[in-house]
């Protein structure tokens, strides 16, 4: 893709040791950007020289302050936030703490600082709770709060609704004003992601991935990393002056374009570790009953064992129910063009790093996985057949 020219100036990017925000960092480096990496843990990969990391919790404003080094950031890419997904969407004080307090930190510290542009990574969460959405654009309001179905959605709906009317503030000092704009990200994939695509590989190696579930029709999208990080370069250039402030107070959706059936998008994922793709398809209904049950079963042994629940009812939604967004605005006011990937990548590096269906994580230690999965599964089929009956 062709890559937009970068000034030589200094950002500053929360959640910088992620995935996501790691090869964001990488990238602006690249092209001669002046980059700060603040998170709560260092990067599990080695911190390219010339990139400065500085470790602090964007809950706790002074550390926030600290991050930006007495350096004149010109930009800040807010991508941390917690309870996306698994057990972590449990947590409801700490989901809050960091995705609606850490993010009103942020706005605060580029008012203090001077800083004139914030890009904030959103996600489709923000629009969608469930319901049907088929090539929704950004006119979409957003839900009643007690219509999102979990925490997460919640508050990140409420940070970015911040962000974006934070807006034109005054920077203090008489520095200008502030300028924000909003990415709602699909789901992330690509070569090293280490949140969703590990808990996949998990399941087909604990022989736990025996169904998929919900309509055959339903439809979802996914952005590739690289598309993410070309949307950001994007929409913090469209929030200077040379690009007329075009992306300032807006939200966009990106993804890579291509809606597809959740299940069919990680078959070759499946099929390239060597393993067989499942043959029964179960209703939506049972499965969320399945994520009822599971969620409880997690928050009465949770505190004993925090095991990883194997959905929850977020998780069921995001992948069974058709939502899928119109990339026009992103493309006519950013200049962002979706670039074609698929997961050959991503079955190469999990066989590189020891995975596939001969590894040494099968045998026999998992029977009782397959035991709670086979009994969580009935206890859901009876209540799901039991609601059915008292519904007639």
């Amino acid at each position: 893709m062709d890559s937009p020219r970068f000034p030589k100036e200094t950002v500053l990017i929360t959640g910088g040791s992620g995935y996501f925000g790691f090869r964001l960092g990488c990238a602006l480096h690249q092209k001669g950007v002046h980059v700060i990496l603040f998170d709560i843990c260092s990067p599990a990969q080695a911190i390219p020289e010339g990139i400065k990391f500085v470790q602090g919790d964007i809950r706790r404003f002074c550390e926030v302050e600290a991050a930006f080094q007495d350096a004149e950031v010109a930009c800040v890419f807010h991508v941390a936030s917690y309870g996306m997904s698994g057990r972590e969407q449990l947590k409801p004080k700490l989901i809050k703490e960091v995705n609606v307090d850490g993010t009103d930190n942020i706005i605060r510290a580029c008012q203090q600082r001077g800083v004139p542009r914030l890009v904030y990574t959103s996600t489709f969460n923000v629009i969608f709770g469930g319901q049907v959405i088929k090539n929704g654009d950004e006119s979409l309001p957003y839900l009643p709060l007690h219509l999102y179905p979990d925490h997460y959605s919640r508050t990140k709906m409420i940070a970015e609704k911040n962000v974006l009317e934070a807006n034109g503030s005054a920077l203090e000092q008489g520095k200008g004003i502030l300028r924000t704009c909003a990415l709602r990200p699909a789901g992330i994939y690509g070569p090293g992601e280490q949140r969703h695509f590990p808990r996949i590989v998990s399941y087909l190696e604990k022989g736990l991935f025996k169904f998929v579930y919900g309509d055959p029709e339903s439809l979802v999208e996914f952005i590739h990393v690289d598309n993410l990080v070309h949307a950001h370069i994007l929409a913090a250039l469209a929030l200077k002056a040379d690009k007329g402030y075009v992306a300032s107070g807006q939200p966009y959706f990106v993804s890579d374009g291509k809606p597809v059936n959740n299940f069919e998008f990680f078959r070759p994922l499946v099929e390239g570790l060597g393993y067989t793709f499942p043959s029964i398809r179960l209703p939506l209904a049972l499965i969320f009953y399945f994520a009822i049950l599971t969620e409880l079963t997690h928050f009465i042994l949770g505190r004993l064992y925090n095991f990883q629940p194997f959905l929850t009812r977020t998780e069921v939604y995001k992948t069974g129910v058709t939502h899928y967004f119109s990339l026009e605005k992103a493309k006519k006011e950013l200049g962002y063009e979706a670039q074609p990937y698929d997961l050959q990548e991503m079955v190469e590096w999990f066989r590189a790093h020891g995975h596939g269906k001969n590894s040494e994580h099968e045998g026999l230690r998992y029977l009782l996985w397959d035991g709670l999965l086979v009994l969580l599964l009935v206890m859901s089929l009876l209540t799901w057949l039991s609601s059915a009956g008292l519904s007639v």
